[in-house]
């Protein structure tokens, strides 16, 4: 280990980030107390990931059902075909958002 105080440390910082790259652990103090530590970080895997990082090795039982269809519920609330019991609650009644369509803009926003 490399101890070092501030000042070393800005003036050579280059240097030490050589060491630190070939295995050292620099260690900066201020004052003589520690107060920091450049340390190597890992070196990235060449090797490409593994497939199948799964906590069971023989693979993932994916149920029949899974491929069964959608009941037709779901898919017309997917497709926007239901109306949403929540969205409607804050949606204004047709009068009123009538009004308002029909109603000029204020002219400032006139052009």
């Amino acid at each position: 280990m490399i101890v070092i105080n501030t000042h070393e440390a800005k003036a050579k910082l280059s240097e030490y980030l050589a060491a630190v790259e070939a295995g050292e652990v620099v260690q900066i103090c201020r004052r003589n107390v520690p107060i920091a530590q450049l340390v190597p970080l890992p070196k990235p895997s060449n090797e490409p990931r593994p497939i199948g990082l799964g906590p069971c090795e023989e693979g993932y039982d994916i149920p029949q059902s899974f491929f069964d269809p959608l009941p037709d519920e779901l898919l017309k609330a997917f497709n926007g075909e239901l109306p949403d019991p929540f969205l409607d609650s804050f949606a204004p009644d047709n009068e009123a958002s009538a009004a308002l369509r029909a109603a000029e803009p204020p002219s400032r926003y006139k052009k």
